[in-house]
């Protein structure tokens, strides 16, 4: 099944071009027009194909294809699992496991989301290439969105930084920070002599990450944080930089037998349809591996 967009051409719109009306009064990119109307069924006028010079007339119906007719991702679909949170024909909102890298890269060639979710898309008759709006590092699990077509991926990674789009993270890491809320205003940039690993550092990219202390258990805090920016590792990076990294995490603060994972986990998705411009939230609560930090330190400190 293929995605489309259709537009009726009332009198207040007759008169001007496919180019305008796709760009003003759909919102389509240029590079999203440029690839659509090379294709066979990309842009109809009450069903016969047109070009994007084509003055439709009142009472005519404009009707653009979003979805791909072709892959050119390169990423294999293969079976595994997905926890999908809400589904439309414009995105996906999954709950990524950890453990399980978001796109295909060195070492991970058929098992991450991307290649289960072109596996879904097959498996239902879908048509849909790859199109992540964000990632998550691959030890942190929580709440992803995924767009279905180029249209919503391009809309959606507008509102990215902006207040339209809001991530909030819940982690567990060591000691409780002073004050237990504020703001970690820090740039990174990579460090030297490491392919993976992020640093502060005074000629890096702005970053900043807001945290909030929401309970202590033992040695461990749990914490809310909210990001403006969304730099690689940034939450981890900041964290560490505050004397306070995550529980597990092996590459900023030290590894842990209780968790085999950086302690994050992403709690919290509002945004903007990128169609229907109406906003959606999700939540997913803390998994189990987290829950059981808190949990063991709060009762030993309960038979104390």
């Amino acid at each position: 099944m293929s995605r489309r967009l259709e537009l009726p051409i009332g009198p207040e719109l007759a008169g001007i071009k496919v180019d305008t009306l796709l760009k003003r009064h759909l919102g389509l990119s240029g590079t999203v027009v440029r690839r659509i109307k090379w294709l066979e069924d990309g842009i109809l006028v009450d069903g016969r194909r047109v070009n994007t010079r084509y003055i439709p007339k009142a009472g005519e119906v404009l009707s653009v294809r979003l979805s791909d007719p072709e892959r050119r991702s390169g990423i294999v679909p293969a079976p595994g699992p997905l926890d999908i949170v809400y589904e439309d024909q414009d995105l996906l909102v999954l709950n990524k496991a950890p453990g399980v890298a978001v796109h295909p890269g060195p070492g991970h060639f058929d098992d991450t989301i991307g290649n289960f979710l072109l596996n879904y898309y097959d498996q239902e008759g879908e048509e849909g290439d790859f199109h992540p709006v964000h990632r998550l590092d691959r030890g942190t699990s929580g709440l992803l969105v995924v767009a279905r077509h180029p249209h919503a991926q391009e809309v959606l990674k507008r509102q990215l930084h902006t207040p339209d789009f809001q991530r909030t993270y819940l982690a567990v890491c060591a000691g409780t920070p002073t004050p237990p809320s504020g703001t970690i205003d820090a740039p990174l940039g990579p460090c030297e002599g490491s392919l993976v690993e992020q640093m502060v550092r005074p000629d890096g990219k702005y970053a900043c990450t807001h945290y909030e202390a929401l309970r202590q258990a033992g040695p461990y805090a749990l914490l809310r944080l909210q990001l403006e920016t969304g730099r690689t590792h940034q939450i981890r990076v900041h964290m560490a930089y505050l004397g306070h990294p995550l529980v597990g995490d092996f590459l900023y603060g030290t590894e842990s037998s209780l968790i085999s994972r950086p302690a994050l986990h992403s709690a919290r998705l509002a945004f903007l349809h990128p169609i229907t411009g109406i906003r959606l939230e999700f939540t997913q609560p803390l998994p189990q591996d987290m829950r059981r930090l808190l949990v063991s330190h709060s009762a030993e400190s309960t038979q104390r």
